[in-house]
């Protein structure tokens, strides 16, 4: 048993073929869009990621495209006051072994997709909708719009939507948890002078925060901002219009306000996410990343949970050839306490995050003295993953 389809080609799915491809699998990626294009704009990837994307022969590729932050800092979205810094850069690689890179997704997917199609066990299938998930005497058949592929595994990579979650028997949807996030990407000439350098940037107000960062060789920033929110949008890139941002940020620190005001325009989307569940527990399919558990980005780990997971069911994949069904069992009991864990963890930040009056001083407070490396090092448990 050699052959395995994956359905999406984003970020988990494209890790997942690379690294059952160097397991000696034959890989087919169904991506259901005509044209590789991934939705959204910056990804966080900590050491536990990087190492991955690094063993799998993806450093001197993606050296153009990734940013080592040199740290973190944490500020009161009222008075723009730095609340405790962080020292990341050497620091971080010399405490895990493995770079924090900020990365954009676009260039991130390119560089995974260039991989893909440059290894010839990998056949990657654009404009490949899937339908169905049927066990057949054969293996397991994948019916797209385009005619079927039979394979000895699925594994769904496709998203918080997954078609193939549904269609191994999971009906419900995402839920939605009354955030919304709002996006842009700016040239980093336009960001006001204080906020140009190569730090992540975090700002804590009453019911919302900021993230920015810089990306493609520190030549952008990007920029999130959350708030609270009650009606959902559908879809990842709806129009939002700047005065209304603005308005929602009215009162907060001059610098953050002009970062803000000089984005060229903005897209926002919801915010949702699922229970952790990775299949019927039976046959071989399972899923991996938000497939699986999608969460909340306030933990910046649900890129790099996606591709934990890619590495690890290739690796019990491969120890257990003729019997994907329980590797793929063997995959969902090493998972599920962990990504259900940072799931948690993204949460409960979340809440943090947007605390107000006393709540919100006691919080500064308490981050205050525990400093930066302290708060990095709360966090050792997820990124020594792998190390």
């Amino acid at each position: 048993m050699g052959r395995i389809a994956i359905v999406g080609a984003g970020i988990g799915g494209l890790t997942a073929a690379l690294a059952l491809a160097r397991e000696g699998f034959s890989v087919e990626v169904l991506e259901r869009a005509a044209v590789l294009e991934e939705v959204g704009a910056g990804i966080q990837l900590g050491p536990n990621a990087s190492r991955i994307l690094i063993r799998l022969g993806l450093a001197e590729r993606l050296a153009p495209v990734v940013v080592v932050p040199e740290g973190m800092d944490v500020r009161s979205g009222r008075s723009g006051d730095t609340i405790l810094s962080a020292e990341l850069g050497d620091a971080v690689a010399a405490r895990y072994g493995a770079p924090w890179w900020v990365v954009h997704r676009g260039d991130l997917q390119a560089a995974l997709a260039e991989a893909a199609r440059e290894d010839r066990s990998i056949q990657l299938r654009t404009g490949a909708a899937v339908s169905a998930v049927t066990e057949v005497a054969g293996g397991i058949a994948v019916a797209t719009g385009d005619g079927d592929c039979l394979a000895d595994a699925v594994i769904g990579a496709d998203g918080v939507r997954s078609a193939v979650r549904r269609a191994l028997g999971d009906g419900s949807g995402p839920v939605f948890r009354r955030r919304t996030a709002w996006r842009a990407t700016l040239p980093v000439a336009d960001a006001p002078r204080a906020l140009r350098g190569r730090r992540l940037g975090l700002w804590l107000g009453p019911n919302a925060h900021v993230v920015h960062y810089p990306l493609r060789g520190g030549a952008a920033v990007n920029v999130v901002a959350f708030v609270e929110d009650g009606a959902p949008m559908e879809g990842w890139s709806g129009p939002g219009e700047a005065a209304d941002l603005m308005s929602r940020f009215a009162g907060w620190a001059g610098p953050l306000r002009d970062l803000l005001a000089a984005a060229p325009g903005w897209t926002r989307w919801s915010l949702a996410d699922r229970p952790v569940w990775f299949g019927p527990g039976q046959g071989a399919a399972t899923l991996i990343g938000d497939a699986a558990h999608a969460m909340l980005p306030f933990a910046a780990q649900g890129g790099a949970m996606a591709i934990e997971d890619a590495a690890v069911v290739a690796r019990l994949a491969a120890g257990r050839r003729d019997d994907l069904a329980g590797a793929f069992r063997a995959y969902e009991q090493a998972r599920r306490g962990r990504v259900k864990a940072v799931q948690q963890l993204a949460a409960r930040n979340g809440a943090i995050y947007h605390l107000t009056g006393p709540m919100a001083f006691a919080r500064d407070t308490a981050m205050r003295l525990m400093g930066g490396e302290r708060l990095v090092a709360r966090q050792d448990w997820i990124y020594r993953f792998g190390a």
